[in-house]
């Protein structure tokens, strides 16, 4: 079973909240009308999904990853990601506890499928993704639909969106959770042996 482990919502701010997942603003995702930055997407607007096509996004929740940029633990920095690493066509800001959907032949040789959910954070050292202070404050975008889904994101890249925001009630969660991902540890020896087998190809 999948879950999000972000921080609790803050209540001493009069603006945003916080969290460290959902897509920074920027990013772009597939919609009915092309590629759009995912901060003007709104409840009603069609987005296409991995497994059901176009999907009609219920609730598109902005908040925050810290208040204040300079101050953010390191613990949350978000991740930077190079034109190419995950299929993006485009340099993205990742955050750490994002669920990304990997595809891989080293994941189908282990697993059997060659598509793998695991937290944003197992990628760090991953084809050049690294981990980097933000110097302003970074406003993020959860989508989130009827049911779970993966979205594509700046052409490639693909990341899960829950169906509740973290910290919110549900109890079918057993029951409906669509999407199985691996621990930190399980994704960073995955990360390592694919780019073990990456690197024996071009030797």
């Amino acid at each position: 079973m999948f879950a999000i482990a972000t921080r609790a919502d803050r209540t001493d701010g009069p603006t945003l909240d916080i969290h460290a997942s959902g897509l920074v603003s920027g990013t772009r995702v597939a919609t009915t009308v092309g590629w759009r930055p995912v901060e003007t997407i709104l409840p009603g607007d069609g987005v296409l999904t991995f497994d059901e096509g176009m999907q009609t996004v219920i609730r598109a929740h902005r908040s925050v990853l810290w208040d204040d940029p300079l101050s953010c633990p390191p613990t949350l920095w978000p991740l930077r990601v190079p034109v190419g690493a995950l299929g993006n066509q485009s340099q993205m800001l990742l955050l750490p506890e994002q669920p990304v959907l990997l595809e891989s032949d080293t994941a189908e040789e282990i697993f059997g499928d060659p598509f793998t959910v695991m937290p944003a954070l197992a990628l760090d050292g991953f084809r050049g993704i690294c981990r980097e202070k933000p110097v302003t404050r970074v406003e993020v975008i959860s989508l989130c639909f009827k049911v779970d889904q993966v979205i594509f994101a700046n052409i490639g890249a693909m990341f899960y969106c829950p169906r509740v925001l973290s910290g919110e009630a549900r109890a079918d969660f057993l029951e409906e959770a669509r999407y199985t991902s691996l621990t930190i540890a399980q994704g960073e020896t995955l990360a390592s042996i694919i780019e073990m087998d990456e690197a024996r190809a071009i030797a």
